[in-house]
């Protein structure tokens, strides 16, 4: 009888362990105890960012980050075994300007923070580190994420039918150290694109509309040596900062094999009037130019991601195919795809103009 008693007090003595250890494990688990945000202007670029800083009471990896565009812009931090403090919300108002919300979802053990913002961010937007705990100064160990919008937010638009009175932003593709695609005789894309664009910009002056133009002579935009993001990031800059109402970027496609042909045009969906904008200028190039009609589709270019206005980029035809490469190298043909770009422009503004004209 005294065994089963010693026995039953040593098992009930080991619960009682079990239970103290668990419970000291949980309270040990490391949580999110304070959240700080603020904007500061960083001192190399002078762009403003928001850092928003997580007090942990214990060590962390460096967190992985996802972006989405769906379905708003957002930027996702992975806290796996990480939980939320006394006191600490499960949601944060941001500046409204760089990113509007701060909010925290539990999936199982694991934790994460989605941060809700009003434009898509590039890899080259945000940057995810760690600082160590500081007892002496009393700071505890911090992930910190900051983020610079490199495109101001989505504007309401607005507009009106024809041309006269419109900012039309043209982007000819490539440009000084960036050749482009190169045809089988060697006729360079850069060449093309330019030819067409100063082509088009002299119609849509002839026709009212005010032509900000990326590039007019043979140069890279941002600079030599630039990269691939920098050079982009510095054609949209030039559309969004002029408040440009339409966006277009002229390209000549190219494969590996010279039989493939055809004209297409390319949108990314961040507004309603994005795809509408690509239907009209693929509608009036093919008219024009007669080629193999390859569709206006959706697209992930950074060009018309990043632009704030309805954005289109064209690709006029393959320079890899003998036969069109020949085409883009004609005035003629050139004269004809910027006709056509001005007839598609035209018909973007009335048809948005018909459809409410308001975003």
């Amino acid at each position: 009888m005294r065994r089963i008693v010693r026995f039953l007090c040593l098992f009930l003595l080991l619960l009682c362990f079990s239970a103290a250890s668990v419970a000291e494990a949980a309270s040990q688990a490391t949580q999110v105890q304070g959240v700080k945000s603020h904007v500061h202007t960083d001192a190399v670029t002078g762009a403003a960012k928001l850092r928003l800083v997580l007090d942990l009471n214990g060590p962390l990896t460096v967190p992985e980050a996802a972006v989405s565009a769906t379905p708003l812009p957002n930027l996702t931090l992975s806290l796996p075994g990480v939980k939320l403090g006394k006191g600490v919300k499960a949601s944060y108002q941001l500046d409204g300007k760089i990113a509007n919300t701060a909010v925290f979802k539990r999936s199982g053990s694991d934790l994460a923070l989605t941060v809700n913002l009003p434009g898509v961010v590039q890899a080259g937007d945000y940057k995810v580190f760690t600082l160590p705990a500081d007892d002496k100064a009393g700071r505890p160990f911090r992930v910190v994420l900051d983020i610079q919008l490199s495109s101001a937010p989505l504007t309401k638009l607005k507009f009106s039918a024809g041309l006269k009175g419109k900012v039309v932003a043209i982007d000819p593709g490539h440009g000084g150290s960036d050749s482009g695609a190169l045809g089988p005789s060697g006729l360079k894309e850069k060449d093309v694109t330019l030819a067409v664009a100063m082509r088009t910009k002299a119609l849509l002056e002839k026709s009212g509309a005010r032509v900000i133009m990326t590039r007019m002579t043979d140069k890279d935009v941002f600079g030599p040596n630039a990269s691939n993001v920098e050079e982009l990031s510095a054609r949209t800059a030039v559309a969004n900062n002029a408040k440009a109402d339409a966006f277009v970027s002229i390209h000549n496609d190219s494969f590996s094999s010279a039989t493939a042909s055809g004209t297409s045009s390319f949108y990314y969906e961040k507004t309603k009037y994005d795809g509408m904008l690509a239907d009209c200028l693929q509608e009036q190039l093919l008219n024009a130019g007669g080629r193999n009609d390859r569709g206006a589709n959706t697209a992930n270019f950074y060009v018309i991601k990043r632009t704030v206005m309805p954005a289109a980029l064209v690709e006029l035809a393959f320079i890899s195919n003998s036969e069109e490469e020949r085409l883009l190298a004609s005035p003629t043909f050139q004269q004809k795809m910027a006709n056509a770009i001005v007839m598609g422009l035209d018909s973007f503004f009335r048809k948005a103009a018909a459809s409410g004209g308001v975003q």
